[in-house]
Formats: C-alpha cells, structure tokens, sequence
C-alpha cells in the first residue's frame, strides 16, 4: 500500500541471444511533476541481472532516486550484480537459485516467464 496515487509507467526490457539487455519499449512519464525519488520495479525473474541492469541504468538517465527491485526467483548470481551496482538499489525477492546454465537460465529454475505468460515455446 502506497499513501497516495502514484504514477504507474512500463520499460520493456529482453535479453537476446547474446544475454545482452535490449530496450523494447519504454513510456516513462515526463519530468513536470519533478523528480523522482523512488522507482519500484516488478522484474520476476533476475537471472543473469543484465535487464535488470538496463532499467537501472535507464531510470537513473530518466533521473530516478531510489530503486527498489522486487522479483519473485532470483540467480544468487544475477541478484549479486544488481544489488552491487550501488547504494541507491535495493532487491527484495521470494527465492533464490544457485545459477544459471549456458543460455543463461536459472537452474533449477521455474521455467522461461515470457513463456508462461505469453504462451510461446522458448526460442
């Protein structure tokens, strides 16, 4: 629960083959009602931390205060990167694997979540 309305805004964010952070979408709101002291962000799983690395750096450009990442399946790995990328960033999340395998996926891991939720067969 929040104390008053907030501001709900949406940065679509993939990893492609290479396991690099890709900016697929992104509708941050304007800066008129000034700066931004906390970003709340529902990432679910943080597997290689590398999206969720891009929106960290691309809600510092957009001039974000404080950030809080909140997943539900965290790499010890991936949320190692995240939560050592500065003071300002804070992870809170519902369980952590060890790692990831080759493609980059947690293991064991709850499968891929573009897949559960948009109902394609892994690439």
């Amino acid at each position: 629960m929040l104390p008053h309305a907030v501001p709900i805004n949406h940065l679509g964010m993939f990893r492609d083959k290479q396991l690099n952070p890709v900016e697929y979408y992104n509708n941050l709101s304007d800066h008129n009602t000034g700066p931004v002291d906390l970003a709340i962000v529902c990432d679910p799983i943080i597997a290689t931390g590398v999206t969720c690395l891009g929106a960290i750096e691309s809600l510092r450009d957009y001039g974000a205060g404080k950030i809080v990442i909140v997943a539900v399946l965290v790499s010890a790995t991936g949320v190692a990167k995240v939560a050592g990328c500065g003071a300002d960033v804070s992870v809170f999340a519902a369980g952590c694997d060890p790692g990831t395998d080759q493609k980059g996926m947690i293991r064991p891991g709850i499968g891929d979540v573009g897949d559960r939720l948009y109902l394609t067969m892994g690439k």
